[in-house]
């Protein structure tokens, strides 16, 4: 602990480091809280080690983050009470190293970060009910707004491929075919190749869709669940998105599928009752009425059109890479022992037929909130 102390120690902050603990259940990076001996009200902080292994060129991912608030600040400056609807909302701003970087790294080259605590307020690891659902479905809405204008070449790319689904299945079938799994698979293992093969034909639903300029190309969060949703702890309403390390160009029907897909699941990623994991339908009216309240100002006709397919398809997408990792022996995701991740596959797997199964109530859904076309677009 006294090197974590040290690390933090390298930035600029609001006085000495007290206490350097554990924090959050991240399945890539290691998160620290920071807590500082100061009368400020900025008494934590922080403190990322960023993981090179998934992030090559982590310095990309400040680029983009000082962008981000950059632009968010702007926007946020010239808005006024009306616009605000008396809420507040935190962009994390990054801390600089005492020699002016937004970053440092220690003598074993790990690359750390330090960005501020999002304070009086609480990420929760699944659903708590309705109400939690529409604010969960506002923060990303409202997310996607305040970045819906910013230029795209003013983002970096910080994971190449990251949320392309037909990527994973080219990994996943170079997987297979290296090691020559499906020999030695338990019963688990094969159910997941089953259900791979079953399904990899829709796994290039939304890049036919960019291809064929249906979906436009915006700034994505790139993970949007439910335990990055930072809640009030007085109002309970959304206040903030953490974790933008994947923040990049791309499609946002991969941040709502995914965020339909965390919140919907009121068992969680992890839960070891797999026969009950189901894609419960009433949280997905209520995100998507909270996302559209804030929303609609972006959203195209055509916009509506793949709501359903992003979200089985994250599922699917989600499931097929915990897969793979766990045939490739827990290189990605933090796992716990050795089958981890192929728990976690089966639940994401089992929940792709829930949501197969309510195909037809969750396009109803989206038909409810779809708007009509402006009269300038009917010609």
């Amino acid at each position: 602990m006294d090197k974590l102390i040290q690390i933090a120690e390298q930035f600029n902050t609001n006085g000495p480091v007290v206490k350097v603990q554990e924090y959050g259940t991240g399945n890539v990076n290691d998160t620290y809280l920071v807590t500082l001996d100061s009368p400020d009200s900025a008494r934590h902080f922080i403190l990322q080690r960023i993981n090179q292994r998934v992030f090559h060129k982590p310095e990309l991912i400040m680029v983009n983050m000082r962008a981000l608030s950059e632009h968010v600040h702007r926007r946020l400056s010239v808005e006024n009470d009306e616009q605000r609807n008396g809420r507040r909302w935190v962009v994390p701003r990054v801390y600089s190293s005492r020699d002016g970087q937004s970053y440092f790294r220690d003598p074993d080259n790990e690359f750390w970060r330090a960005i501020s605590f999002v304070d009086r307020s609480t990420a929760y690891a699944r659903i708590r009910g309705g109400s939690h659902a529409r604010e969960a479905g506002y923060a990303l809405g409202r997310f996607h707004g305040l970045i819906s204008d910013m230029q795209i070449d003013q983002l970096q790319d910080t994971l190449v491929g990251f949320h392309i689904t037909p990527q994973y299945l080219g990994r996943y079938d170079e997987v297979l075919a290296q090691d020559h799994h499906e020999g030695g698979m338990n019963a688990d293992a094969r159910h997941c190749a089953d259900f791979v093969a079953k399904r990899r034909a829709f796994a290039s639903v939304l890049e036919d869709a960019k291809a064929a300029g249906d979906l436009p190309i915006r700034p994505m969060h790139g993970d949007p669940k439910i335990d990055n949703i930072m809640i009030d702890d007085h109002t309970d309403q959304a206040i903030s998105i953490i974790d933008l390390d994947t923040v990049k160009p791309g499609l946002v029907h991969y941040d709502i599928g995914d965020c339909l897909r965390s919140c919907c699941n009121s068992l969680g990623e992890e839960t070891p009752d797999i026969a009950s994991v189901k894609f419960e339908t009433d949280m997905c009216r209520e995100i998507l009425s909270g996302y559209m309240s804030t929303a609609r100002e972006f959203f195209t006709q055509k916009d509506y059109d793949y709501l359903y397919d992003s979200i089985r398809l994250i599922t699917f997408e989600l499931g097929l890479r915990f897969f793979t990792d766990h045939l490739e022996g827990n290189v990605y995701f933090k796992a716990r022992h050795r089958e981890h991740n192929l728990h976690r596959a089966l639940v994401q797997f089992k929940l792709v037929e829930s949501i197969e199964e309510h195909e037809g109530e969750i396009r109803k859904i989206v038909a409810d909130f779809r708007q009509p076309m402006p009269a300038s677009q009917l010609s």
